[in-house]
């Protein structure tokens, strides 16, 4: 008898039991289906590099790119699945970066009023981040991921053999990712982090399975005590506030957006609690090291009128992460107008 390699954890979430599967590959994993009516979601960056998973079997491939996380698109993905002949009984099953798993996690969520799926992660920023914890939404004009839902799906599956097709610029932007972990929860990591760059895990398969771990466990730790984010979930937006308004408004990659986002939040930090410019400098420095920049020129104005309209906002306040130290996090209710000098600081 074959002997069974794949390696699964089952993670226990509030609203129901979630499938984690690791060290496997996604060929191996995908037998078990083999009888059930599986339809795939993909985008074409995946499809070019790894259609072998696809081939002869019902799928639909998206635009690569952000600017698929839009209702027309849950419209043509709902109006294709019809004409696959996809019912309550099918398996979705997302296989690409965040855009890919969001879009997947909505649609399953909708169709015929809920129809069961999966992911497969193919990108760091996925894999650590942007897969975990049950979010799925799609933007509305320049207002990001406003219309969604909270869903878990029945499984992910980290098959690290499809990061080999990455291009850099999504490995810095999934170690943006992993940085935020870093400094919200795990000075060790940050640490870590601060002695590599990003070729010592793209060439240390060991080293970078440890790593993904790591973020999965504290992303994991963090959507079970708090799964619909009244709490403590608030922390993995640390960076994200003002780096959506960034991204939306130059169409710069996530990554890039929360590196830029999360100098931000710490500028903001040693102003209003404390945090050392040591700390601040350590920050920029690490993202640096993994092709992360650390400014960029952005229309002041502008992202303010997109962060007034960020979902976290109350009244003339917002929820705004600040970093008391590297390793530790709160949340901290902001008036707009402290916001806006930091970003007329950032901005120059």
């Amino acid at each position: 008898m074959e002997q069974n390699s794949i390696m699964e954890q089952i993670v226990n979430f509030p609203s129901k039991q979630v499938k984690y599967v690791f060290e496997t590959r996604a060929t191996e994993f995908l037998r078990q289906f083999e009888s059930s009516d599986i339809v795939f979601i993909t985008d074409s960056n995946v499809a070019l590099f790894h259609g072998e998973h696809f081939k002869n079997k019902k799928h639909i491939i998206l635009p690569a790119g952000e600017s698929s996380k839009s209702l027309q698109t849950i419209e043509r993905v709902a109006s294709e699945l019809i004409k696959l002949n996809t019912t309550r009984k099918s398996l979705l099953i997302g296989v690409g970066g965040g855009v890919v798993t969001d879009i997947t996690g909505l649609v399953a969520s909708m169709y015929m009023r809920g129809i069961t799926f999966g992911f497969i992660p193919t990108t760091l920023l996925g894999m650590v981040d942007a897969a975990i914890g049950g979010k799925n939404g799609v933007n509305l004009g320049l207002h990001k991921n406003v219309l969604g839902t909270f869903l878990q799906p029945d499984f992910l599956l980290f098959d690290t053999d499809f990061l080999n097709s990455l291009p850099q610029v999504e490995w810095a932007n999934g170690f943006a990712e992993v940085i935020k972990y870093a400094c919200i929860f795990d000075s060790e990591l940050f640490d870590e982090l601060a002695y590599h760059n990003r070729s010592d895990y793209q060439q240390n398969s060991a080293l970078l399975g440890l790593l993904i771990s790591r973020c999965v466990a504290w992303k994991n730790q963090t959507v079970i005590e708090d799964e619909r984010e009244s709490g403590i979930r608030k922390l993995l937006n640390f960076g994200h506030t003002s780096a959506h308004a960034i991204e939306n408004l130059y169409n710069i990659p996530h990554g890039q957006a929360v590196a830029i986002g999360m100098v931000i939040a710490a500028t903001l930090s040693e102003n209003v609690a404390g945090l050392t410019s040591d700390a601040t400098v350590h920050l920029k420095k690490t993202l640096q090291q993994y092709d992360l920049p650390v400014s960029y020129p952005f229309d002041v104005p502008k992202a303010m009128e997109l962060l007034k309209m960020d979902k976290k906002r109350n009244n003339n306040e917002i929820d705004f992460i600040i970093l008391n130290q590297i390793g530790h996090a709160s949340v901290q209710p902001l008036p707009f107008s402290i916001i806006e000098k930091t970003l007329m600081l950032c901005a120059q």
